[in-house]
């Protein structure tokens, strides 16, 4: 047990470092995080071993894949259904271009561009055309944005973006059999029973020291996530969508929603976003980093031309468009699941994951960088935050600024 409380002190010790330049910089902590893990494989790589860091050790993939789940099933709660339902068109819209023209435009720029095959260039197509729910999220939680119209139409965006792209990965490369079949209809029945069992569930025996509410939800999402892995495909869509059916019971107990945010930022991701960041080759990257410059600049480029025009279409104002845009750049936990599907799966070799990683990784950090820097909608906040619809007017919202400091 030794070795497993130093590495949990190593790694809570990296996250704290990561919090306090998101504060000094004025980042994303999620950001911080990434690059923070990438920096701290590179020097202890070099002075001790690679494997100092413990990346490969179960208990801290099982930390990391959690905290990917749960902060993915927070995103999918704090999609408004009322706002969903008057802005689907909008929402939809997003999604569709940010999924279709990166997907194309890769795949092409690495059959044609970088001389990849067939199988290879698909596979950066379904790569690069993610954009990051995690990323997002963690970024309008911390802003407020979460809380406004705006940034619920740009979280329901990311995700009809991210279910293109598990599509396109499951059709492509992953054959349909009898597990798919059965993880579908689990899937669906699961997602129309849980919106009338669980309020009636937790209005019962809920409200205890226990913590049922917690407990029940991690089964649903350790359940079905056990049934997408042994089906091939991944746990943190489940997550979403459970997220989402659950947004008019779950996503407005502010209480429960508060006491899982704790758990999960405190705890549970920055093992995943440090974890993601350590992936990262740097001497692979030094050698090929016109390669990943191609990928990144391509993946950027193509979800500008194709997003920039819907934001314009639905008369969203040039700050809003251009920051809207920006956040539909970013990529991270799909865009990784892809890499490292084709890696295991030999559609790609590992040079060619590196420069994958490194694009996805890249296009987390700077949109959202230049997004935040420049293109903040911070009349939106306005020291208020839209609540949603049905939550009690005498709830209290508490939301962050731009330094990660509570405002009243």
């Amino acid at each position: 047990m030794t070795e497993t409380w130093f590495l949990a002190s190593l790694w809570l010790g990296l996250a704290l470092v990561a919090t306090m330049l998101s504060i000094w910089l004025r980042v994303a902590t999620a950001l911080s995080e990434i690059v923070v893990g990438t920096v701290a494989q590179l020097i202890i790589g070099a002075v001790i071993s690679g494997t100092v860091l413990g990346v490969h050790e179960p208990w801290i993939k099982f930390l990391a894949g959690t905290g990917a789940i749960v902060l993915t099933f927070l995103a999918g709660a704090e999609l408004d259904p009322e706002v969903f339902t008057l802005k689907w068109k909008e929402a939809t819209a997003l999604g569709i271009a940010g999924f279709v023209a990166p997907f194309l435009g890769c795949a092409a720029l690495a059959y044609y561009g970088l001389g990849w095959d067939g199988r290879a260039s698909w596979l950066a197509g379904v790569a690069l055309s993610t954009t990051s729910v995690a990323v997002v999220y963690a970024v309008m939680l911390e802003t407020g944005l979460n809380k406004t119209t705006f940034g619920k139409v740009v979280l329901a965006g990311c995700f009809i973006n991210d279910l293109g792209t598990v599509l396109a990965l499951g059709l492509i490369f992953a054959p349909f059999t009898m597990k798919t079949a059965v993880f579908a209809a689990v899937s669906l029945a699961s997602f129309f029973i849980l919106p009338h069992l669980t309020p009636r569930f937790f209005q019962k025996y809920g409200n205890r020291p226990s913590e049922l509410e917690t407990k029940f939800l991690l089964l649903c999402l350790f359940g079905l996530g056990a049934l997408a892995s042994w089906a091939e495909s991944e746990s943190v869509l489940p997550a979403y969508v459970i997220g989402m059916v659950l947004a008019g019971t779950v996503g407005k107990d502010h209480v429960l929603i508060r006491r899982l945010r704790t758990v999960t930022f405190g705890l549970l991701t920055p093992f995943y976003f440090i974890r993601a960041g350590s992936f990262v080759s740097v001497p692979a990257l030094a050698s090929g980093f016109s390669i990943f410059l191609i990928l990144l600049l391509g993946k950027m480029a193509s979800k500008c031309v194709a997003v920039w025009p819907v934001t314009r279409l639905f008369k969203s104002p040039g700050k809003e468009g251009v920051y809207t845009t920006l956040l539909m750049s970013t990529g991270l936990t799909f865009g990784s699941i892809s890499a490292l599907f084709g890696l295991s799966h030999k559609i790609i070799d590992t040079a060619q994951y590196s420069y994958l990683i490194a694009a996805v990784v890249g296009s987390a950090v700077v949109p959202t960088l230049i997004a935040n820097a420049f293109f903040l909608p911070r009349h939106l906040l306005g020291g208020k935050v839209e609540k949603t619809p049905a939550a009690p007017a005498t709830e209290p919202v508490a939301f962050t600024s731009s330094k990660g400091e509570l405002l009243p």
